[in-house]
């Protein structure tokens, strides 16, 4: 997934940040209508549960305009949003553990566009139904990563940001990144061929 183009026209985003930091309502509202989606998207891939995801994507915007003016020019708006996104998600995972809860792991409830260029675009029927069964298996497999793989997965093989912008970011460096991201997909493959097997035993 690449980055909105409006982002890669520095111009643009300079004038929506200037909007921004003058308070403007119809600023805000274009930011909300703009990024929403792909914020929820985020939180429930790292949450694995759509409630709670939609709970934490009106608190992601909700800081969001609480924190304007800390936004430096020095990064785009996508990995300022992304990095309060991810702070929210890791509290709020820490909070479900302590009350004891945990996420929905249900096979039906996959988002949009999870790993979609690694399945390939479905053309028959059957290849629906497969995609479909694959996806929730992915959806499946990446929210039982750790926290901070699952984070790493996420960013990179899922909304397909570069290093640079893991980088900003988690705080992490780029050479402990990378290794980290190699062992979290080494763990995914070996939770997803666990998966498969189990879902080919009960189709038996």
């Amino acid at each position: 997934m690449v980055l909105e183009s409006a982002e890669s026209l520095d111009g643009s985003e300079r004038l929506l940040v200037a909007r921004l930091k003058r308070r403007e309502p119809a600023a805000f509202e274009l930011l909300v209508k703009t990024r929403k989606d792909r914020v929820y998207d985020f939180c429930v891939r790292m949450l694995g549960d759509r409630e709670e995801a939609f709970d934490v994507t009106q608190d992601v915007f909700v800081s969001i305009h609480g924190h304007l003016e800390s936004f430096r020019s020095d990064a785009t708006l996508s990995t300022w949003i992304f990095r309060i996104a991810k702070n929210h998600c890791l509290n709020r995972l820490k909070y479900l553990k302590r009350r004891g809860r945990g996420k929905s792991d249900e096979l039906g409830d996959v988002p949009e566009q999870v790993i979609g260029e690694a399945l390939g675009p479905p053309g028959q029927p059957d290849e629906l139904i497969e995609a479909a069964r694959q996806k929730a298996l992915i959806h499946r497999a990446v929210s039982q990563l750790e926290e901070d793989q699952r984070v790493l997965v996420v960013l990179r093989d899922i909304e397909g940001l570069s290093y640079e912008e893991i980088v900003e970011i988690t705080d992490l460096a780029e050479g402990t990144v990378k290794s980290r991201l190699h062992r979290a997909r080494e763990k995914l493959a070996g939770i997803l061929a666990k998966l498969e097997a189990g879902a080919a035993d009960g189709g038996k």
